[in-house]
């Protein structure tokens, strides 16, 4: 009788403790699941402007990227981009200035409506970027930064270089001596 006592106790306890944990367990699946999804899913988005911009293709950017896209940059603080049009111009002058350029996503993690990137640009300086005159030497170059995505674009970046690298590596830093 004792034995059937403690074993009642026991079955209920460990019954009791399966609902809690089930019910835990769901709760928690519940929750994540929704922001999880669209986390990847803003994910897979930034993914494939990624692609798009590398690709240098124009039209492509156009159902990625909104009108009203704002580019703030501390490496390029003189560069106003506040249109999805002035963003074309700059990657069509980019892709003038390294036109061999290879764009790799090697990071992304998203939170809301925001997604970090962590990014490596390769390529040949061949033509003209900015007030630098073609040097003919490769860059190898990480970035960072972060987009906001609304209604399924990226409607505003931050990102971020460190421009003494790249310059070196073209030959363009230290500045030469004037005379």
């Amino acid at each position: 009788m004792k034995n059937s006592i403690i074993y009642q106790i026991f079955l209920r306890a460990y019954i009791l403790m399966l609902i809690f944990l089930l019910g835990f367990f769901g709760l928690v699946v519940s929750c994540s699941s929704p922001i999880d999804t669209q986390a990847q899913k803003n994910k897979e988005i930034v993914a494939k402007t990624f692609e798009i911009v590398a690709n240098g293709d124009y039209e492509g950017m156009n159902m990625y990227i909104a009108d009203n896209m704002v580019r703030h940059c501390q490496a390029t603080p003189d560069l106003v981009i506040e249109s999805l049009d002035a963003f074309k111009e700059f990657i069509k002058a980019d892709r003038k200035a390294i036109p061999d350029q290879k764009l790799i996503v090697k990071m992304l993690v998203a939170e809301g409506d925001l997604v970090a990137f962590w990014c490596t640009y390769t390529g040949t300086h061949t033509g003209q970027m900015g007030p630098f005159p073609p040097t003919g030497k490769s860059a190898n170059l990480d970035f960072s930064g972060v987009h906001r995505l609304e209604n399924g674009k990226v409607v505003e970046t931050w990102v971020t270089w460190d421009n003494v690298t790249i310059l070196s590596q073209l030959g363009l830093f230290p500045p030469p001596a004037t005379e």
